[in-house]
């Protein structure tokens, strides 16, 4: 698939901040920088590539790598910035700095002065655990020299935490630049990629987790069973591989949270069974194991949403792809690579319709998060889901005025997400005798249904595949 699909939010605020510093600013100070955080694979290189070509400005544009010395990084640096299309790139290539700081302010040097440009520094985090100043360095070269100069200085990185952290109060860079999250692209996004219905929009954005990669070789107009069955067949394929390269980036098998989120992605919920299916690790090792994974924006932890506290935590894998891979490729590789792949997709296919109706749960809850108030039943400031520990009663959707514990309960609602099943009198009743079981509600809380397949209850607030399109649009 050809072309540049999507991101049109993204583009929008990246070429605002080239036209603030075109226009200047305060005590001659028109340099701007941006912290861009995005999970790996979601396309954030991609964006800022494409940003750079449409804006058509003189730039630099480095991808660090995780080498074994800092001499290794300036010298790709400089490498990179000798052959940039910055107006004064030779002088980098005739000096050879042999520090961040001589490099960086040799770059100041190589930027024009009358009119934009941009500088992108790729992967950041290697360059901040390789050489533990480079934060500090950077922060004092832009006050020095960057921002005096008109341009945009876009640093980009996968480690979310440490991403999120360069702008905090107390590091170098605090309330020096702006921040931006670059999500995977949305189930709407998939749509128009494919040219598929809005079920079977959902259905491949469970798969790909809206990964520009992986959606790049899905066929046209392909349903998601046509799209495995080759893909799950190839050991190259995108499907296979980004899952296995995120994961050896920053959890190798044997640690402790690589074994914990590959127990949490097998469908385990719980801090016991999370524990069991880890190999009985120590209370204190799990906790600690969680406590990463959490930070590390890879894992998320869910309460039940009522009037009252609970202590029934949930984990959840938060990426929609790592979810599936996790689930049906991670641990089957090996059967794939010896040509076998035909037996991962038997089990998709088995397991298939449980699998999605459990994770397309989350996917849910946010489209309902995005969704004007005159599409819901009534006003809610927060959306999640309640249980107990034997999940009787459960209920997929509630909305709340706020969390962890609700004042409030505004609404409750059901998903049904399954094919030529509509939702239906017996599945109002369940979820009418779950409400009445929930903390705060009562027979007044007003209930709706997400189906996949429409309703067959007159008069029930009921959303479609289509409207939650909607809601990821809007």
């Amino acid at each position: 698939m050809d072309g540049f699909v999507g991101r049109d939010r993204e583009l929008s605020l990246l070429n605002g901040m080239l036209s603030r510093v075109e226009r200047g600013g305060r005590a001659g100070r028109p340099g701007r920088a941006l912290l861009m955080r995005g999970r790996r694979r979601v396309g954030k290189s991609r964006l800022v590539e494409e940003f750079v070509e449409r804006a058509d400005v003189p730039h630099l544009f480095f991808t660090a790598s995780a080498q074994p010395s800092v001499a290794a990084d300036l010298a790709l640096f400089v490498e990179a910035a000798a052959t940039s299309t910055l107006p004064g790139a030779q002088i980098l290539r005739e000096q050879q700095p042999r520090t961040w700081d001589a490099a960086l302010t040799l770059l100041a040097a190589a930027l024009p002065t009358d009119r934009p440009s941009v500088v992108v520094l790729d992967e950041m985090p290697y360059l901040i655990a390789s050489d533990p100043g480079f934060e500090g360095t950077l922060q004092k070269v832009f006050d020095r020299e960057l921002s005096r100069r008109p341009v945009l200085l876009v640093c980009v990185g996968s480690d979310l935490a440490m991403m999120e952290a360069l702008n905090d109060y107390g590091r170098p860079f605090h309330q020096r630049a702006t921040e931006m999250v670059i999500p995977p692209l949305s189930p709407a996004d998939v749509r128009d990629m494919l040219d598929l219905p809005a079920a079977d929009a959902f259905d491949a954005y469970l798969v790909s987790g809206g990964l520009p990669l992986i959606l790049d070789e899905w066929p046209r107009d392909a349903p998601v069973r046509e799209y495995l069955t080759d893909a799950v067949r190839d050991p190259t394929s995108a499907l296979l591989v980004s899952g296995e390269r995120a994961l050896a980036a920053e959890f190798p098998p044997q640690s402790q949270a690589g074994l914990v989120l590959r127990a949490i992605g097998s469908g385990e919920r719980t801090f016991s069974l999370i524990s069991r299916a880890a190999g009985d690790l120590p209370q204190a090792s799990l906790t600690r194991a969680l406590r990463l994974l959490v930070e590390k924006r890879t894992v998320e932890v869910s309460v039940p949403l009522s009037t009252k506290p609970s202590r029934e935590t949930r984990y959840a894998v938060a990426d929609p792809y790592l979810r599936f891979w996790l689930s049906f490729l991670g641990p089957h590789l090996s059967e794939i690579e010896r040509g076998r792949g035909d037996l991962t997709l038997n089990r998709i296919v088995t397991s298939w319709a449980s699998w999605r109706g459990r994770v397309i749960e989350p996917v849910v809850r946010e489209a309902l998060r995005r969704l004007p108030g005159d599409h819901l039943p009534a006003e809610a400031a927060v959306i999640g889901g309640y249980w107990t520990r034997t999940n009787d009663p459960e209920i997929d959707i509630v909305g709340a005025d706020r969390e962890p514990v609700a004042g409030r309960i505004r609404f409750v609602g059901s998903i049904k997400w399954q094919e030529k099943r509509p939702f239906d009198s017996h599945d109002l009743g369940r979820l009418l005798l779950h409400r009445s079981r929930l903390p705060g509600a009562d027979e007044t809380v007003p209930a709706l249904a997400v189906s996949r397949s429409g309703t067959a209850v007159e008069g029930m607030t009921v959303l479609t595949p289509e409207d939650l399109l909607t809601a990821y649009r809007n």
